[in-house]
C-alpha cells in the first residue's frame, strides 16, 4: 500500500483536531464546572465560515478578518472552543467581572470572569497538543467572533476561538501580510 503525504498530512490533522478537543475537555476548570463546547470544521464547512469571514470584515469594520479568512482556506481544519458565560456563584464577595456579584452581572448580561479563564486554558491546553504533533495552529479571535455570528455552536457559547490547523512547509499562520 501507498499513502501519498498529502492523504497522511490530511489524516493526521484530523486526529489532531480530535485529539485537541479532548485536551480542551480535560483541561482544569474553575469548581471543576464544564461549560464547554468544541467542534471541527473541515471542507466546505470550514471554507463557509471563511466566506463569512470576509463578508463581515468591511461590516465591522476589522480588515484583518480578510487576511484570517485566507489562513482559513489555507488550513485543512479549524476547531472552534466555546465557553458558557454563566455566573459562576460566589456572590458579592467576588466582583472580578466588574459588578457588584454574580446576580449584578447576570442581570447587566455580564460574562463570569472565571470562564474566559477556563476557555484560555482549555484552548492552551489544546493548542500544546497540536504543537506536540507538529501541526501548526494560531487561535484566532476573528473566527471565533465570526463562529458566534452564523451560530456553530449552541447559543450559550458565549465566547468562541477558533483555531485553524496546517501542515506545510512553512507554517501559513505567520509572517502574514493583510489581504490587499
Amino acid at each position: 500500500m501507498v499513502i501519498e503525504a498529502k492523504t497522511a498530512e490530511r489524516e493526521h490533522v484530523l486526529a489532531v483536531a480530535r485529539a485537541m478537543c479532548a485536551a480542551a475537555r480535560t483541561a482544569p476548570k474553575a469548581r471543576g464546572i464544564d461549560n464547554l463546547y468544541t467542534t471541527i470544521l473541515t471542507g466546505e464547512d470550514k471554507d463557509r465560515l471563511a466566506d463569512e469571514m470576509e463578508r463581515l470584515a468591511p461590516v465591522l469594520q476589522m480588515d484583518f478578518f480578510l487576511r484570517d479568512a485566507q489562513n482559513v482556506r489555507d488550513s485543512e481544519a479549524v476547531v472552534l472552543f466555546g465557553i458558557m458565560g454563566t455566573q459562576h456563584g460566589l456572590g458579592k464577595s467576588c466582583s472580578l467581572c466588574g459588578f457588584e456579584g454574580c446576580g449584578a452581572c447576570a442581570d447587566a448580561g455580564g460574562v463570569c470572569v472565571f470562564r474566559p479563564l477556563d476557555l484560555g486554558i482549555a484552548v492552551g491546553s489544546a493548542v500544546s497538543v497540536a504543537a506536540d504533533a507538529r501541526v501548526d495552529s494560531r487561535v484566532m479571535f476573528s473566527i471565533g467572533r465570526t463562529a458566534v455570528e452564523m451560530g456553530l455552536l449552541p447559543k450559550e457559547a458565549t465566547v468562541i476561538m477558533g483555531t485553524p490547523l496546517s501542515v506545510s512547509g512553512k507554517s501559513p499562520f505567520f509572517d502574514r501580510k493583510p489581504k490587499e
